[in-house]
């Protein structure tokens, strides 16, 4: 497993492998963050609420609990915190 901090702690992930590949499950406290993916990313809101900028949108769009969207490889992506909210991203 490999823990990683971001953002001076505001955003902190444990990653690991398992059947399903390569996963980090996390959590972002409130305020404003800027992502850029490597590879395919699925995002999923495990608890909380992302509002998310995806690449190309004009606008933020929140996803809540059990909701997901997904981020192409080589792209930047805004993000907009309210409250502590928990997530697991799956790289494809």
């Amino acid at each position: 497993m490999n823990v990683n901090e971001y953002f001076d702690g505001n955003v902190k992930s444990i990653g690991f492998e398992n059947s399903e590949g390569r996963v980090t499950s996390g959590v972002m406290a409130a305020g404003e963050y800027e992502f850029g993916t490597s590879e395919n990313e699925l995002m999923k809101v495990v608890s909380g609420t992302l509002s998310v900028q995806l690449p190309g949108q004009d606008s933020f769009e929140d996803f809540s609990t059990g909701q997901e969207f997904k981020v192409a490889a080589n792209k930047k992506f805004q993000v907009r915190v309210s409250e502590p909210t928990a997530y697991l991203c799956f790289y494809h």
